[in-house]
């Protein structure tokens, strides 16, 4: 468009005179000069007589001022590559048949390229490896229809692409080699116990091919020693179970290779299932105790053993003097210390310890030197010096000359740093889960005040009809008990307390509850801001676990946002046509409901963005996280059936986005009339039911209302009293309706009692826990039914109806 402009209006200056027309061609060279400039790849327009007409200056600098067409240049530098010549032919070729085209060349190093004097970065000539006397160039042929025979060539410089291209090939060589030669063994098998991966050293101790493991023929069982895995390999040792319901299992076993001959292992590994429960496979680690032992063994009693080990130990190792002086020091130890091991003889130890640390090792060498049997003393802790300087555990033993006599001392350093984090952050899970307890302590006492206001909220209904002066106040006091209700179930989300119950959700009504907890749990500093989407689709999940996902995310974003913010959640229907990948996750087509939380905290770095839903993984301070929030985010996300996405930008705040599948209409049909047929269903019954509820309100509630539906109650007010009039010769029961948590017999322990005499009787246990916490301690059994705290009037009737129906 500029150009058509600058030509019209050239052609009207040039209808006004020589002077106007001039100014205009003028300033149409500038414009072009400061086009050309502005391009910063090298081009060139070469001539069907192979002349240059145009080149910017990027071209210039990159041959140093040689003006000749880049082919020409390029075909001097490839002069004695012929494949490089060959393919650079090829291209002026096909330019000249008016086809574009580009190819790689390499050219001899220090060639042609920018000017600007820098040398590569170090490590990129570390990384040249076999192409370390070559660069790399990019050229490209672009024919001009306009102007035949005229040609668009651009070079550019590729060779940092292609040394971290050598760079990351040989990072994975080397982890290739270390995963097989490691000096442990690794395995993964699947629940049929066929081997999917051997590494080299664990087929090394067995005297196996890789090819009989991975192939089938040879199973972990047929590599184990008979009884082993259900008595332990020794004498005290763990039982090692492959499949363990933990789905972590370790222990040690006897391995027994391919000669028959066994030896002592121990096995660590994560089993792997499905949503469902199903073993998929295992992720196995092997350690061979009887050559760690015959090691050490050799390491105490032999110093010319050590000498042999001393490079290839994976841990640092210093042989000091009696007076603390490093005599010789291994590769581990100096990547410990952060500086080359060669470098340290002749330096104290104590000089590279934390000041806070020196005394303690100083009482090692002490007792170390006093101490002549061969036994390992107990390590000390240490940290070596630095801001950062990792902690390790220090193993002493002297060394003695061939009369007996001190020599020194060997330190074996054992790089602890890791196992430390991972203590601190087990110790911060701990105090969540004391914060829990105390949580689901809190709620269950609620629950048992909830569940006497709704009931004798329900039985003053009775009385007081729709019109009466009263009947608005009571429905006040039984609305505010259910709100009080809910807030009681959050509390159990976020203690992981609740009974899972996956139904038909509507996640507008859910975030309108849970509004009033997160405007308490982010603070007064922080707005929260509610965007609900019109029309939202039902989904089906339990609603504590969705809680607990929306909670979590509301706490990470308050944490993200110390100085205050705003935390927006929105609410939209989103309907994706086609499969969708987003960076590892691929989401099928089909309808969703979208949740998004955004803050506009901090941000997230880009490099910690695929780590964040690792469990235990956090860049919080020390003590102020656990590092499980946004892993239990994506595993109930993900069992639920959903999606979860993160974009993030520092400094600019973070978004979350989770895509829950929405219910199928017929689905939601049914449940609506299943809703409406519960509603006219008729409560009233007959039978004798034994009422046992060490809460004088609750069972009051309780027993007047089975009463006003024709049943006969028996009440207990503890498990005692239930257990005698059980026992006595009462009347027959038909059905033990008993509280779970009761001083000394409570309802489990009663229930196992009774049914020893009546194992037919059917029971529904109530209680402000959850179903899980009782469940383990009683066999899966038909006739055991649940009740949760609070429930209403019609909860508890129509509750006692369909057990009694059954």
């Amino acid at each position: 468009m500029l150009e058509l402009l600058l030509f019209a209006l050239g052609g009207v200056l040039g209808a006004l005179g020589g002077a106007a027309g001039a100014w205009y061609w003028q300033q149409r060279r500038s414009l072009c000069r400061a086009v050309f400039a502005a391009v910063p790849k090298p081009w060139q327009v070469v001539s069907p007589e192979g002349r240059s007409l145009l080149a910017n200056p990027a071209l210039e600098e990159f041959f140093g001022g040689d003006p000749r067409p880049i082919p020409v240049l390029l075909a001097e530098e490839v002069k004695d590559d012929p494949e490089a010549r060959q393919q650079l032919t090829r291209l002026e070729e096909q330019a000249r048949s008016g086809l574009a085209g580009h190819c790689e060349i390499r050219v001899p190093a220090g060639g042609s390229g920018p000017r600007n004097g820098a040398g590569p970065a170090p490590e990129a000539e570390a990384g040249r490896g076999a192409n370390a006397a070559y660069d790399w160039r990019f050229v490209a042929a672009f024919p001009l229809p306009e102007h035949p025979g005229c040609t668009y060539w651009m070079v550019d410089d590729i060779t940092p692409q292609r040394q971290m291209e050598q760079i990351m090939r040989q990072e994975q060589e080397r982890f290739v080699d270390l995963l097989e030669n490691a000096p442990v063994g690794f395995y993964s098998c699947d629940a049929e116990g066929r081997f999917l991966f051997a590494n080299h050293t664990l087929c090394e101790w067995l005297g196996l091919a890789q090819n009989d493991l991975e192939q089938g023929r040879i199973r972990l069982h047929d590599v184990v020693q008979e009884g082993a895995l259900q008595e332990g390999a020794l004498d005290g040792a763990a039982p090692f179970d492959p499949f363990g319901d933990d789905g972590r299992t370790q222990g040690e076993v006897i391995l027994k290779g391919a000669g028959g001959e066994g030896f002592r292992a121990a096995v660590r590994q994560d089993v792997v299932r499905d949503q469902d429960g199903k073993v998929l496979r295992t992720r196995s680690v092997v350690r061979d105790l009887s050559r760690e032992e015959a090691m050490a063994a050799a390491l105490e009693q032999s110093e010319r053993r050590f000498e042999q080990l001393f490079a290839k130990a994976p841990a640092g190792i210093a042989v000091i003097d009696p007076q603390g002086v490093i005599q010789e020091c291994n590769d581990a130890f100096g990547r410990l210390i952060g500086k080359a091991a060669l470098g340290q003889r002749g330096v104290s130890l104590f000089e590279l310890l934390a000041e806070s640390d020196v005394a303690g090792l100083r009482a090692a060498l002490s007792a170390s030197a006093e101490r002549r049997d061969k036994h390992l003393a107990a390590p000390i802790e240490a940290h070596l010096k630095g801001e950062e300087g990792p902690v390790c555990a220090l193993y002493v033993n002297r060394t003695e000359a061939s009369d007996g006599a001190l020599d020194g001392f060997v330190v074996h350093f054992i790089d602890s740093t890791e196992q430390k984090n991972l203590e601190r952050q087990f110790a911060q899970s701990q105090k969540m889960q004391a914060v829990g307890q105390l949580a689901g302590g809190i709620a269950h006492d609620f629950n048992n005040l909830l569940t006497a206001m709704i009931g004798f909220s329900d039985l003053l209904l009775l009385r007081h009809r729709p019109g009466d002066q009263s009947f608005a106040d009571i429905m006040q006091i039984k609305q505010n008990a259910n709100r009080a209700a809910n807030l009681v179930r959050q509390l159990l989300a976020f203690s992981r307390q609740q009974t899972l119950q996956p139904r038909l959700l509507n996640i507008t009504d859910i975030l309108a509850e849970l509004s009033h907890l997160l405007r308490r749990l982010i603070g007064e500093n922080i707005e929260l801001k509610m965007n609900h989407g019109r029309d939202l689709g039902v989904i089906k999940a339990d609603q504590g676990q969705l809680e607990q996902v929306i909670i979590n995310l509301a706490v990470n974003a308050r944490d993200a946002m110390q100085g205050g913010g705003v935390l927006t959640i929105r609410t939209e229907n989103v309907q994706v046509e086609e499969e969708r990948k987003i960076k590892d996750e691929s989401m099928p087509p089909g309808s969703y409901a979208l949740i998004e939380v955004e803050d506009s905290g901090c941000g997230i770095p880009p490099e910690n963005l695929d780590r964040i839903f690792d469990p235990f993984f956090s860049t919080k301070e020390v003590g102020a996280g656990t590092g499980l929030g946004l892993s239990t985010v994506y595993g109930i996300v993900k069992q639920t059936g959903g999606y979860v996405f993160v974009e993030s930008k520092l400094d600019d705040g973070t978004v979350f986005s989770i895509y829950l599948p929405q219910a199928a209409e017929e689905e939601v049909a049914e449940s609506m009339a299943d809703a409406e047929a519960q509603d006219r269903r008729d409560l009233t019954g007959a039978g004798t039911l034994m009422l046992v509820e060490d809460e004088d309100a609750v069972r009051a509630f309780s027993a007047r209302a089975l009463r006003n539906k024709g049943y006969n109650v028996l009440e207990a007010n503890s498990g005692e009293t239930a257990l005698e009039m059980l026992t006595g010769e009462g009347e027959p029961i038909d059905l033990l309706v008993t509280d779970v948590v009761m001083p000394r017999l409570d309802g489990p322990s009663l229930v196992k009692e009774v049914r020893a005499q009546r194992p037919d009787l059917k029971v529904i246990f109530i209680s402000g826990y959850a179903e899980d916490n009782f469940r383990k301690r009683l066999d899966e059994d038909a006739g055991i039914h649940f009740l949760p705290k609070p429930f209403s009037l019609k909860q508890l009737a129509g509750k006692v109806k369909e057990v009694l129906g059954e």
